[in-house]
């Protein structure tokens, strides 16, 4: 029987051979997508109700019986088994399971149903290359502006995926750039700010569906477009020195780098730029390197210096009007710049002067000047201290005022032609009286001219001691033990039409008193 049962066998699939390439199939073909490791199941036609008995086969080059609701008939793997009798159930699918599937069923008649089935792998993993650019401790891609960037995604498939790329920008909306079924590869030439942002690149199984998506954040670097600047500047309040250097333009924000030179030393690093120094490490001509480092170059970095240098005082003073005295300080040299005060009286150097009604103290830039409304020798005369307190030391000019009524030279002047006109009316008198024949005229000139001279050397010896008394009081009383102390004198409640050129006299025989630019000796503080 059973020799019997194997020899009748292969009669059996001929015979099911011919009639299946000359049936034709009374069901519309359908078509199942299967994924790889995944299950699936083949639905036999689409009739309801009561079925018949179903058999499966796997359409090669030739029939090949998959299982059948026959309980007698064993199925030819177990992954196969029906469901409700009449649908395949196959589980753990691999790519060797694509192809075509026949559902036999006999009812009253017999039936064919044909099934395709084709099997999807992927996409599994996506690998994406984005060149020409750096990488940031954090994993950050980034490029520099202007540079070429080519961009390349690749995924393992069946079939070969669709792949896609998206952009988004900033605070933006995502844009494809395109998609190809055989190019997953761009390039972009000239990288600008504006492409800064997240590239995704997508790959699609269009077979099954499946996809993943790969994002990558590519920023876009770039360094400011023009040198760095470097300054320093006193801290108010406090005796420290603020060294500043900025680099602006660029993105990210650069590294700043403070070295002491000569010598090397490190002062700071940082990335805002800012260090600060006290005034022990502080010297005139000192100076300090602020070097700067992008990210993106250049690679010898940029820098900038800055010298300290102390400073030097000149001081001008100007008599502007009758009544007021303009004392101005000028200083140069200083850098950073120095701070300006005023100061009265050396005996107490700490007392700064506050403006006032009758003291009016302006600054415009490194020139400061002190002017003295209605100046009165009670209350003016005296030391004033100009002050200027650079980041290396303090630097001083004294200048000692004067304050006097001018001399009224045009009294004296009309003093003197009276008495020359009384001279001379002494002198007619006398050639009057003694004008008989004979008198020898040499001896009433030499008579005139003695009482001339004696006339004239006393009014010389009262403007002499005049001078003399109006000197004295110009030095002060107590006159501290200074080498650089400048004397101005002021002239008050005179009169200018009264005065004539006496005060361009006055002026003269003082100009070896008075300094209209006087420029300190530098010194060390």
């Amino acid at each position: 029987m059973a020799a019997g049962g194997r020899t009748h066998e292969p009669r059996v699939l001929v015979c099911l051979g011919a009639l299946l390439a000359s049936w034709v199939a009374v069901g519309l073909d359908a078509v199942v997508i299967g994924e790889v490791h995944e299950n699936v199941t083949l639905h036999c036609g689409s009739i309801s109700g009561l079925r018949g008995l179903v058999t499966w086969y796997r359409n090669d080059s030739e029939p090949v019986f998959l299982l059948s609701s026959n309980s007698s008939l064993q199925p030819a793997e177990p992954r196969f088994s029906l469901v409700d009798a009449t649908s395949l159930h196959i589980e753990s699918l691999s790519l060797g399971d694509e192809g075509n599937y026949t559902c036999q069923e006999i009812l009253n008649v017999t039936q064919w149903f044909q099934v395709w089935l084709q099997v999807a792998s992927g996409p599994y993993q996506i690998e994406v290359h984005i060149v020409a650019t750096g990488t940031l401790p954090n994993g950050t891609l980034y490029a520099a502006r202007g540079s070429h960037v080519d961009f390349s995604c690749n995924s393992s498939s069946r079939p070969p995926p669709m792949v896609e790329w998206w952009f988004q920008a900033l605070n933006s909306s995502s844009e494809s750039f395109g998609h190809n079924l055989t190019v997953n590869s761009f390039s972009l030439l000239l990288m600008s700010p504006n492409l800064q942002g997240n590239y995704t690149c997508l790959a699609m199984n269009l077979l099954s569906k499946r996809h993943r998506k790969v994002t990558t954040e590519l920023l876009v670097y770039y360094p400011p477009p023009s040198a760095p600047q470097c300054w320093a500047q006193m801290v108010s309040g406090s005796f420290m020195l603020q060294l500043t250097c900025r680099w602006d333009g660029g993105y990210p924000d650069p590294d700043f780098l403070w070295i002491e030179e000569p010598g090397g030393v490190i002062v700071g690093k940082s990335k805002l730029g800012v260090e600060m120094l006290s005034e022990s490490q502080l010297s005139d001509g000192k100076k300090f390197k602020c070097v700067t480092n992008h990210i993106v170059g250049p690679e010898s970095g940029a820098s900038c210096v800055v010298q300290i240098s102390e400073s030097v005082l000149l001081s001008h003073e100007d008599l502007l009007r009758w009544g007021n005295v303009t004392l101005t300080c000028q200083v140069s040299g200083a850098y950073p710049p120095a701070k300006i005060l005023w100061l009265r009286n050396l005996t107490q150097p700490k007392v700064v002067m506050q403006p006032s009604s009758r003291h009016l103290i302006t600054q415009d830039g490194q020139n400061s000047t002190l002017t003295i409304h209605n100046c009165s020798q009670d209350l003016d005369e005296g030391y004033y201290v100009c002050r200027a307190d650079s980041a290396v030391g303090v630097r001083e000019v004294e200048i000692w005022l004067s304050v006097r009524e001018p001399l009224n030279i045009g009294g004296i002047v009309g003093t003197i032609v009276s008495l020359l006109l009384l001279g001379l009316a002494i002198t007619s008198g006398l050639l009057l009286y003694y004008s008989p024949v004979g008198q020898n005229m040499d001896d009433v000139m030499v008579l005139v001219d003695s009482e001339e001279e004696e006339e004239e050397e006393q009014e010389d010896a009262a403007v002499e001691e005049e001078e003399g008394a109006h000197e004295r009081e110009e030095l002060p009383k107590e006159r501290p033990k200074q080498d650089h102390i400048h004397r101005v004198t002021a002239l008050v409640n005179g009169n200018i039409e009264q005065m004539g050129n006496g005060f361009q006299d006055l002026q003269d025989d003082s100009s070896e008193e008075q300094s209209d630019i006087v420029q300190e000796e530098d010194r060390p503080v």
